[in-house]
């Protein structure tokens, strides 16, 4: 049965203390091969301010990282965050945020947005509200990527809902640039656009 609601953060920090690696991020031959296709289709070889919105133990953080002048990493789950920054404590223009999207945001404008495997574990309100706070904590020009598992869950919603979903909330601030669809996952890439607020 699906859920009704956003997933709230004790659920994620449970699961990172009963399993310090619960998706094989580090060990995944998928999980590698999608983050080589979400790194390809990137626009552009270097990118100034970045935001990556669950950021988890930090194996996409480490490898996006080389791309970003800054790179703000938040996660809901405190363990995933501490593993996440010894991974990455080599790398200084990385920080890291405890942060339950869109409850809590940071501040700034950002070039580049990374979505990968979170939309979907909110429920239709809560991306009304993603989206009215990247259409703020994005100039025309940034890139908003998502990425999502296209499989069987009970989140709260499907990865084909909630990507049609917050490109609604979004409406004419951001057009499609790219998309590809895999057997198990869909990434999306749009670009945002100079429009009137």
């Amino acid at each position: 049965m699906r859920r009704e609601t956003t997933i709230d953060a004790d659920y994620f920090e449970k699961m990172y203390r009963d399993d310090p690696d619960p998706w094989k991020f580090e060990t995944s031959e998928y999980e590698a091969a999608k983050y080589d296709r979400t790194l390809a289709a990137l626009p552009a070889e270097q990118f100034g301010r970045v935001l990556e919105v669950g950021c988890s133990i930090g194996v996409l953080t480490e490898r996006l990282a080389a791309r970003c002048d800054a790179l703000v990493a938040v996660d809901v789950s405190e363990t995933a965050l501490a593993r996440a920054a010894e991974r990455c404590a080599d790398l200084p223009q990385v920080t890291f945020a405890k942060m339950a999207m869109p409850d809590d945001v940071p501040e700034g404008s950002f070039d580049l947005v990374m979505l990968s495997e979170v939309v979907y574990y909110l429920d239709s309100p809560d991306i009304v509200r993603l989206g009215a706070y990247l259409r703020g904590a994005t100039a025309a020009g940034a890139y908003l990527m998502l990425v999502h598992w296209t499989g069987t869950t009970d989140y709260p919603k499907p990865a084909d809902t909630a990507t049609a979903e917050l490109r609604a909330a979004l409406g004419d601030a951001v057009s499609a640039v790219h998309a590809e669809r895999h057997d198990a996952y869909r990434l999306d890439l749009w670009r945002r656009e100079d429009v009137a607020d």
